[in-house]
């Protein structure tokens, strides 16, 4: 019964202490927070808002024109002398203007949005790739001081075989050769720590926590490797290609409100003349003043080259655009293709020091106790403590490496 109460607190305390799960759930809320208070991504966003402030304008009719005017020399009429008159006309555009202008605007905000979707997603990938350099930084300073502690127990075992006549004091003082080189790899280590996390904070644009979670081992995130797959991802999903789709569509629209403003436009409105009563004759309608209505006008486009260059010029540009895309395209996919074979290193790199770590510690433990009992040689004892150190420190950055190209292959795809 108590060895079972025992098990059970034991797994309690397990499940309150960090892990991985809270380490991810704590790096989402990293970057939820970096996209809430960083200052580029809400300025992007403003600009998305502003294109949006152009839809009523595009769809607007022009503003009607008022005209007064006032007869210097009155012109007298048969129901009296004209003194002023008042018009005010509206001028319509041909059909459909309107809302190719429209449709104009909307696909340059949309165009916009894709931008902020890019520049987020980016975002997010930095954040989690800075996150993977903090999480290398933190375990190579752990790795190493665990090291300088073992190398200390080396030396304490050094000196009791030196004292006893067994070994030689030479073993003493290379392991304090050791010692101090690793005292100064923690250091550089500790200062590499300074600017990443000014890195962080500017991502963030907020305080860091005192502590940042990190996990024991981190996690392993996976990829989808089919090329088929990630290549359609790629040309369906990324912001980038969908902003230049936008921007074609908005330059086929140009082209259209261009050959549109070359066909005629309409006006329609009405005039009202103030005329003065007559004096000593007796008229029908002495006077009265003078509403016409309606009056209607038309705008003639003659000088057709020039709606005729605009046009050619929407055309132009939106072949520059197309071609801009596949460029774009091109060096996606190539980006692709390389972050695929990162991936794919750090997944061999990642099992191969595993492995690796695993016999170096094996062999230093056999050899360290072959030097106490048998006292061989010392020097192999550093050697695979070397290496154990350096297999150790290649794996956090295998595990590290493995995440970030999974961070940055998803934000190719637009995932």
């Amino acid at each position: 019964m108590k060895k079972n109460l025992l098990q059970l607190f034991v797994l309690f305390t397990l499940m309150l202490s960090p892990n991985v799960v809270n380490a991810q759930s704590e790096l989402d809320s990293y970057v939820q927070i970096a996209g809430e208070n960083n200052p580029q991504l809400k300025s992007l966003f403003q600009q998305y808002m502003a294109a949006l402030e152009r839809l009523p304008q595009a769809k607007s009719l022009p503003d009607p024109t008022v005209a007064f005017g006032v007869f210097v020399s009155p012109v007298e009429t048969r129901v009296g002398a004209q003194r002023a008159n008042i018009s005010i006309s509206q001028m319509f555009p041909w059909f459909g203007q309107l809302k190719a202008q429209e449709s104009v605007v909307a696909d340059l905000a949309k165009a916009r949005y894709q931008e902020f979707e890019d520049a987020k997603n980016k975002l997010q990938f930095e954040v989690r790739s800075t996150y993977n350099n903090l999480y290398v930084l933190h375990s190579a300073i752990d790795i190493t001081q665990e090291n300088i502690v073992l190398l200390n127990s080396f030396k304490e075992l050094a000196k009791v075989r030196f004292e006893s006549g067994k070994g030689s004091f030479v073993n003493v003082l290379r392991i304090d050769m050791e010692v101090l080189e690793l005292d100064s790899q923690l250091e550089l280590l500790r200062d590499s720590e300074t600017p990443i996390l000014s890195r962080f904070k500017e991502l963030l644009n907020t305080e860091l926590p005192s502590v940042i979670a990190f996990p024991d081992t981190l996690w392993s995130d996976d990829l989808e490797t089919d090329r088929a797959f990630l290549n359609d991802s790629l040309l369906a999903n990324n912001p980038v290609l969908s902003k230049y789709d936008y921007e074609m569509s908005s330059l086929t629209n140009q082209a259209r409100v261009a050959e549109l403003k070359g066909k005629p436009s309409f006006s329609v409105g009405l005039s009202y003349i103030n005329i003065a009563k007559r004096d000593g004759v007796d008229v029908s309608g002495n006077g009265r003043d003078a509403i016409a209505l309606p009056q209607v006008g038309i705008r003639i486009p003659l000088y057709r080259k020039k709606y005729q260059a605009m046009v050619k010029e929407k055309q132009i540009l939106r072949e520059s655009v197309r071609l801009q895309k596949d460029n774009t395209i091109n060096r996606l996919q190539t980006n692709l293709e390389e972050w695929i074979k990162d991936y794919r290193d750090a997944v061999r790199r990642e099992e191969l020091y595993e492995q690796l770590s695993g016999i170096a510690r094996q062999s230093l433990n056999l050899l360290v106790s072959e030097y106490t009992t048998e006292g061989s040689d010392f020097e192999e004892v550093l050697r695979m403590d070397r290496q154990l150190l350096k297999y150790e420190l290649e794996l956090e950055k295998a595990r590290a490496d493995r995440n970030t190209t999974v961070a940055y292959i998803n934000y190719l795809i637009g995932k």
